[in-house]
């Protein structure tokens, strides 16, 4: 049976913030969006692969055009926001089902693991973050564009 775990939905970005309430919550200049969707399965060792490939990504181009530079290369900043309806299954009725999403405190604490391991490949200074469970207006201006989806290994 195949196994997706863990979902990341990245997105090179020229700038994006998140406000909650109307106020500036977080906000960075060139770098990384990441949407992050935890399963109902996942453990800590999907948030560490995860944030492992996050950070060594090459996605960004070097002095020849060609995407062979990572975040690390480059040194831009990260804005991490949870996302639960990366789960949402559209295949049965209009309405999307979250069934496969992991529950409040589960996806709280691997993200929050995701993060930290982020912080630790990239450098804390370098790593922004939504509030887990709040409504955020989420803006971005995505370069390129350039979208991925990176998924934790199943378990062998």
């Amino acid at each position: 049976m195949a196994a997706d775990n863990m979902r990341a939905l990245i997105q090179r970005v020229k700038r994006s913030s998140v406000t909650i309430d109307g106020k500036l919550h977080s906000a960075i200049g060139p770098g990384l969006l990441i949407l992050l969707g935890v399963k109902v399965t996942d453990g800590e060792p999907d948030a560490d692969y995860l944030a492992d490939r996050c950070a060594a990504l090459r996605i960004f181009d070097d002095s020849e055009g060609k995407m062979n530079l990572s975040i690390r290369d480059t040194g831009g900043s990260v804005l991490v926001v949870s996302q639960f309806t990366l789960y949402g299954d559209t295949r049965r009725g209009n309405r999307p089902s979250y069934s496969d999403a992991a529950g409040p405190e589960l996806a709280e604490n691997l993200y929050e693991r995701f993060v930290k391991r982020l912080s630790i490949a990239l450098g804390q200074e370098k790593i922004a973050t939504g509030v887990f469970r709040a409504m955020m207006d989420v803006e971005l201006v995505n370069d390129g564009p350039v979208t991925v989806t990176v998924e934790s290994k199943a378990p062998s």
